[in-house]
């Protein structure tokens, strides 16, 4: 269950598993999904086991995924987000049933700022399993007082048939600069368009902005002042993330707060180098000087080095390209993630 299919790493998250579990595992088990609309429920595929919920209505989504429980004998829940976990909670007591619950952390919650102690008593003990999705974030749990016994961690996965290789151009006379994520405070575009302020006398360098969201009035604001209208361009949601990854020369990740973001692994797996601060599980993704370059800090000046390091040397690019591929073709494919995933529901 999710709460809606807008677009989002949790929402595609959600997708992929719906449709490699139907696809590829249909022999093991029987799988129902409930979701709020958005974008995304184009990409459902098994609509005959799709639950269509509403968005504010939790009385009456909490009453027909009752009537879906006990109609369908479903076992296992598998919660996307905290306040499914409280569906899922809710669910359990009102059907009386021996349900597993399942919680996949996605990112911070309210309650990691505000109240540790009632998150970690949930999940202790009304929690089956917490699958995270970086390493990082499983000692953050275990730090706080979460049951070592309760948390796993399954690191996200990527569609390698989507999300292609392409050998970049070296040849090109413009170098494009990218960053592709909701327009929203914590992915930090202020940092991306002070790095386009500071190099608006480069030549040869354009800047581009992938995604939608509430900061998308502000950012057009700054990019007023910073004089960036000729070198900085806006598109919007893209409908295919994988087309403009792969047309950037380099990706960054500027974001104040991450866990383990889904962009990193496509612009792995199409062979686009990233420059990324390091926060969050970022680091299990990206090795430093390896597969891209880390940034310890929101040092603009620090950005600026390893991008202009990255436009003058091909040999890096390239090295960094191939290695970035072969690593999440051996760690981070949407098989791997779906196939370890069903091996917890078929566990609990």
């Amino acid at each position: 269950m999710t709460d809606k299919l807008i677009m989002g790493g949790a929402e595609i998250y959600f997708c992929k598993l719906e449709n490699l579990l139907e696809k590829e595992f249909s022999k093991d088990a029987s799988f129902f999904t409930a979701a709020a609309g958005g974008e995304l429920i184009e990409k459902i595929r098994n609509r005959t086991n799709f639950i269509p919920l509403t968005r504010k209505r939790h009385l009456v989504n909490l009453v027909r995924l009752c009537r879906e429980v006990k109609k369908r004998e479903i076992d296992v829940i598998h919660a996307n987000s905290l306040r499914m976990v409280f569906y899922a909670i809710g669910i359990k007591m009102m059907v009386r049933k021996k349900l597993k619950i399942i919680y996949t952390k996605h990112n911070v919650t309210f309650f990691e700022k505000h109240n540790k102690r009632l998150l970690v008593r949930l999940l202790n003990s009304s929690i089956n399993r917490v699958i995270t999705v970086s390493d990082h974030e499983r000692e953050n749990l275990l730090r706080i007082g979460v049951k070592p016994e309760k948390v796993i961690t399954i690191h996200n996965g990527v569609d390698l048939s989507q999300f292609s290789y392409h050998q970049k151009n070296s040849e090109k006379s413009v170098f494009h600069i990218g960053i592709l994520g909701r327009l929203s405070e914590e992915k930090n575009h202020k940092l991306f368009l002070d790095i386009a302020k500071s190099l608006k006398n480069v030549s040869g360098l354009m800047f581009h902005i992938a995604g939608n969201g509430p900061e998308l009035s502000r950012i057009k604001e700054i990019i007023k002042e910073y004089d960036l209208t000729d070198r900085v361009v806006l598109l919007g949601e893209v409908n295919a993330p994988e087309k403009f990854i792969a047309d950037m020369d380099v990706l960054l990740l500027t974001s104040h707060r991450e866990v383990f973001p889904m962009v990193l692994l496509e612009a792995m797996a199409v062979g686009t180098p990233i420059i990324s601060v390091n926060t969050g599980g970022i680091s299990e993704a990206i090795d430093d000087n390896e597969t891209g370059f880390l940034i310890s800090n929101y040092s603009v000046q620090a950005f600026i080095e390893k991008i202009m390091e990255m436009r003058a040397n091909d040999m890096v690019r390239d090295s960094f390209s191939r290695s970035g591929r072969i690593k999440v073709e051996s760690q981070f494919t949407s098989e791997n993630m779906t196939k370890l995933t069903l091996n917890e529901y078929l566990n609990l």
